[in-house]
């Protein structure tokens, strides 16, 4: 595709918690002009009185939500970024993308390339089976050259970014095992979205540490399907997520069976050198990515507000396992920075523009 030096763009859904960090990243993106947001419980209010914290903005003063109309977004804006809950963004993008707008879609709509799959986890068929083979999944850092030019672009989930961000390396270069992954997740109560329901409310979550969505979590349905490629045969893993009483930002680890039997002395010197290789060789022109060195470990409070995952990991003598450990923002490298880094790349923007 052509690189543009600026682009009009637009926001289905811009009442989420993603829709709104998509708005604050856009409107501070030196390369996008936001002349649409749409939310329909908003419709006519400013975004400024939506969003008070916007409110200094000149654009954020005059801009109004509206209801979400295809046509109409077509010809207002060339990139449109969806922040619609699952089953609900197919409807508008398919209009969009015929009507020849760049589609960013923050959904589970697209990411998987299976039909029957999505049926399985989602418990519905899918409305556009046709385009799940034409999406590219946009994980940056593994499908960049992909979404240079891609016209529907399947922004992965939260929980999928901070687990196959840090496995895809190790599985690509044969360090670990495919079989007997095992990958525990904590989560910020945003990840469940902006809506009232009893689960979620202060008093219920606050003090309170849970898992759910056991033992089938719907983005098990794409760790898998990417873990798989990486692979180049079936993975299944073992998959629990938490939630736990902060705003934002997600903890995983990751226990993981090396390729290769190692214990204490030089056996695990040499696997640390691999491993070390590996991630080195992978991450170190990463903008995003941060490999930790040291005795240092991931903390949310070092990647909240940025687009930034950090990774670490241990070997384990006493049991023979690579413990590898993720942190990341769910709402930002995890869903909304995610989209626009995405969207740099696709436009030819520099990568980090807006998102540093």
């Amino acid at each position: 595709m052509k690189e543009l030096s600026s682009v009009k763009v637009a926001i289905v859904g811009a009442s989420g918690y993603s829709g709104e960090e998509l708005v604050r990243l856009l409107l501070g993106h030196p390369h996008a002009d936001l002349v649409a947001v749409t939310s329909r419980q908003y419709a006519g209010r400013t975004v400024a009185e939506i969003f008070p914290r916007f409110a200094s903005h000149p654009k954020a003063r005059e801009l109004k939500f509206s209801e979400p109309n295809a046509t109409d977004l077509a010809k207002q804006a060339q990139i449109v970024f969806l922040a619609l809950p699952h089953g609900v963004a197919t409807e508008y993008a398919v209009p969009l993308n015929e009507q020849g707008c760049r589609v960013i879609d923050l959904s589970a709509d697209f990411r998987l390339r299976s039909a029957s799959v999505y049926q399985d986890f989602y418990a519905h068929e899918h409305p556009a089976p046709e385009l799940l083979t034409k999406a590219i999944y946009g994980l940056p850092e593994v499908y960049r050259e992909q979404i240079k030019n891609a016209l529907l672009i399947a922004s992965p989930g939260c929980y999928p970014t901070s687990i196959l961000l840090p496995v895809i390396p190790l599985l690509h270069a044969g360090i670990i095992k495919s079989e007997g992954i095992i990958a525990d997740s904590m989560s910020g109560v945003s990840g469940a979205g902006r809506k009232a329901d009893l689960a979620y409310l202060f008093c219920e979550c606050n003090e309170s540490v849970r898992p759910y969505g056991v033992p089938k979590h719907r983005h098990l349905s794409e760790i898998e399907q990417e873990l798989s490629i990486a692979a180049d045969r079936e993975v299944t893993i073992q998959f629990t997520p938490h939630l736990i009483p902060v705003n934002r930002g997600i903890l995983t680890t990751l226990y993981l069976a090396p390729a290769k039997h190692f214990q204490a002395g030089a056996e695990m010197t040499a696997l640390a050198e691999t491993i070390s290789r590996c991630y080195s060789n992978v991450y170190a022109n990463e903008p995003f990515v941060r490999v930790l060195e040291g005795g240092a470990l991931p903390d949310t409070k070092n990647v909240v507000g940025t687009n930034v995952i950090e990774i670490a990991w241990r070997l384990d003598p006493r049991t023979g396992r690579l413990i590898v450990m993720s942190a990341e923002d769910n709402v930002v490298k995890g869903a909304s920075g995610q989209a626009v880094q995405s969207m740099n790349i696709a436009c030819g923007f520099p990568e980090t523009a807006g998102l540093i």
